[in-house]
């Protein structure tokens, strides 16, 4: 791949490769705009069949983060980091330490958190390097398990898809079918059973769905089913790209609205979505509750605070589905659109500062 043609098409800022030949570290920092402030993203480590599916990768996710702190209002970039290796066996200490240097020499353009591969262990350890580290343990002042609160995030963007659709943003009654009962949406169905709604489950893990069934009062089908229930929305909470050219026909819901990252196999299934009047909470706003949490430990960790600042996801997805009617386009599109734009606004405004600027010395 000829990376500085990719960088220029994409407007990525920066691409750090990290070597560290005693621990065995091979890592790649992708910082693809910092506009909003320094770039937030994960540390992921995986096996990945090439360095080039690698560096693919960390450039992808880094530009999704540039757009999920956007639209969710924070002022922070986008980043990521991969990590070539098997999370279950090639982890050391040394490894993270390596790496919590490379991110101290960087010096606050970028910030790292857990994500696929690695742990809140893993932070602690990167910490002893480095500050420009979040989702660490609790006692080194972190906000713990991110879980519960991407769930509520999530809750409260399924209540707004609600109010698009049916014209209430009331859940009681609803009937909603949860692909998935891992950590988040299980803190996901206890707040929709709360309210009353009633929930259909399904999940590769049976331990999983039986202890969902049991709190929940919830139905069980087969993973395959799921897309064939009578339900009024559709949470994928999985994997992704559950959202396809297979999947699209089966769905009887109205509103498709989970935690799950990538629920779109492709732009083109947003399109269709919206083609047939079914309402799409965008994935990477909507399940943005655990990022809001832990940029909040940047200013000190407060809980009250940072479940403020999730609650305004309600108004976000609010807001997507505005511009969505105003430009006649789906709302993964006028998702990108509304991150598009506070971006592009902070940018002309620190242009102007600086043009008006140079006006005032030249008076002198």
């Amino acid at each position: 791949m000829e990376i500085f043609t990719y960088m220029e098409k994409y407007d990525y800022e920066q691409l750090v490769f990290c070597q560290d030949k005693n621990s065995g570290l091979k890592a790649i920092i992708a910082i693809h705009d910092t506009t909003l402030g320094p770039a937030l993203g994960g540390t992921r480590m995986w096996t990945y069949n090439s360095e080039e599916e690698a560096i693919e990768d960390a450039l992808r996710l880094a530009k999704g983060m540039t757009y999920k702190n956007a639209a969710a209002g924070l002022n922070l970039g986008g980043g990521k980091t991969v990590i070539i290796g098997d999370p279950r066996k090639d982890k050391n200490t040394e490894m993270f330490r390596a790496f919590g240097r490379y991110i101290q020499g960087l010096n606050g353009r970028y910030i790292t958190a857990e994500d696929v591969g690695t742990t809140v262990e893993d932070m602690d350890i990167i910490h002893m390097e480095t500050d420009f580290v979040t989702g660490i343990s609790p006692e080194s002042g972190s906000s713990g398990n991110p879980s519960p609160v991407t769930a509520y995030g999530v809750y409260k963007g399924m209540k707004a898809s609600a109010l698009e659709a049916f014209g209430d943003d009331s859940l009681e009654g609803k009937t909603i079918a949860v692909q998935g009962v891992g950590n988040v949406a299980y803190s996901l169905c206890e707040y929709l059973h709360k309210e009353g709604a009633k929930l259909i489950v399904t999940d590769i893990n049976k331990a999983a769905v039986d202890r969902a069934v049991k709190a929940f009062d919830a139905r069980a089908v087969d993973p395959d089913d799921i897309y064939d229930v009578d339900c009024d929305i559709y949470a994928p909470c999985a994997l992704g790209a559950t959202v396809n050219d297979n999947t699209i026909p089966r769905l009887k819901a109205k509103v498709v609205a989970g935690s799950a990252n990538n629920q779109l196999a492709s732009t083109i299934h947003g399109d269709i979505l919206h083609e047939k009047g079914i309402i799409y909470a965008p994935d990477y706003l909507i399940n943005a509750g655990g990022v809001i949490n832990v940029a909040d430990e940047l200013n000190g960790y407060n809980e009250t605070r940072a479940m403020k600042k999730v609650d305004t996801i309600y108004d976000s997805i609010l807001k997507v589905f505005e511009i969505a009617k105003r430009d006649n386009i789906p709302t993964y599109l006028a998702a990108d659109r509304m991150a598009e734009e506070r971006i592009e606004s902070v940018r002309n405004s620190r242009s102007q500062f600086l043009l008006n600027g140079h006006h005032t010395l030249s008076r002198r």
